[in-house]
């Protein structure tokens, strides 16, 4: 078929799937199809950490904006949701979100213990051995994921732990 012919039976294909009083931004999007940043073009959201002791949550993308809290613990994860030139939109686990400069974030992959006194194991198999336990709110080096165990770093002991008891990565994330 010549390249004319089928252009047109494609945009008639089209016009017949697509009613006309329908914006595009009201179609459905396709479930593989990720949102990516303008910025960096890397996957929205995603998780990273922060890279200082001491990092200024902002009202809005500018240092002219009113700083509204302080992040006071280094390597804690948040989840970026936005960009905005050299500012990403923040938010940790409690759901509190802002501003924060990028030169202040680190793609160190770190995660929160959700569990109270939760197991390193040595093998990602809950009958394994136990390396150490760890206290909920401890902030752990994420290492590497399978589907539903993490590789875990923290204070010098290493281990798995089952991954819904950490907050800072995706249930379908792996990391090798």
């Amino acid at each position: 078929m010549p390249r004319r012919r089928l252009f047109f039976a494609l945009a008639a294909a089209l016009s017949l799937s697509v009613p006309l009083s329908v914006p595009l931004t009201m179609l459905p999007q396709t479930a593989t199809a990720q949102e990516r940043g303008p910025v960096t073009n890397l996957p929205l959201p995603r998780f990273v950490s922060v890279k200082s002791a001491e990092a200024n949550v902002r009202r809005g993308p500018s240092l002219t904006h009113r700083i509204d809290w302080v992040f006071k613990r280094r390597n804690m994860p948040v989840e970026v949701t936005a960009e905005f030139g050299h500012w990403r939109r923040v938010r940790d686990r409690d759901g509190a979100g802002g501003w924060i400069h990028y030169a202040l974030l680190s793609g160190a992959r770190h995660v929160i213990v959700d569990k109270d006194l939760l197991a390193l194991n040595i093998r990602p198999d809950p009958k394994s051995a136990v390396t150490a336990r760890l206290e909920r709110g401890v902030i752990a080096r994420m290492e590497k994921c399978t589907l539903d165990w993490c590789r875990l770093n923290a204070g010098g002991y290493r281990g798995w732990a089952p991954k819904e008891a950490l907050w800072g990565v995706t249930p379908e994330e792996i990391k090798d």
